[in-house]
């Protein structure tokens, strides 16, 4: 089956188990410990995130992106990933998705492109596991690119991501 159809059938089949949650706020975040990150680095052509602290990569992990993941994204539903220097502002532990650090993005140079194409910049990418109750799809999902623009990773690397990245850990973005 060509990677179209399956897609299609995946997002069919996750959009409608769709959940919403309350976000963790930055002030609820607890303080930076020893085994935390300084950096997040996303290498969007080798489909890795880096886990950065004191210079150095501790952790890595493989991800899936949006369904057109080359270039930066520039309007909302264009299925890109951005590019570019952000921050977690926040946490949500209730999403539709196994876990999820909200990204940044748009920051004020997307949203004045956006405003000058007289686009949507979009928003709400994230780093998350997988759908809710869906984890165990993992070995297929995170075959091909699928989001709609977010970085997805397994559960029990969501775990790992979740416990080591404090909210205002800055994240890289690279083509």
């Amino acid at each position: 089956m060509s990677p179209m159809p399956i897609r299609a059938f995946f997002v069919v089949t996750l959009a409608g188990l769709s959940a919403a949650g309350s976000a963790f706020c930055a002030e609820d975040a607890p303080p930076l410990t020893a085994g935390q990150a300084t950096h997040i680095r996303v290498d969007k052509s080798e489909r890795r995130l880096d886990l950065i602290r004191d210079g150095r990569v501790f952790a890595s992990f493989p991800v899936a992106l949006g369904g057109a993941p080359d270039g930066h994204k520039q309007q909302e539903g264009d299925q890109r990933t951005p590019e570019g220097h952000y921050r977690i502002d926040w946490r949500n532990d209730k999403s539709g998705y196994h876990l999820s650090l909200h990204i940044s993005y748009p920051n004020d140079a997307d949203i004045a492109r956006a405003d000058a194409a007289g686009e949507n910049p979009g928003g709400m990418i994230m780093i998350h596991g997988q759908r809710n109750y869906l984890g165990w799809l993992a070995y297929l999902t995170q075959r091909f690119d699928w989001t709609d623009g977010c970085i997805a990773v397994t559960n029990a690397d969501m775990d790992i991501i979740w416990n080591s990245v404090p909210n205002g850990t800055p994240i890289e973005i690279t083509p």
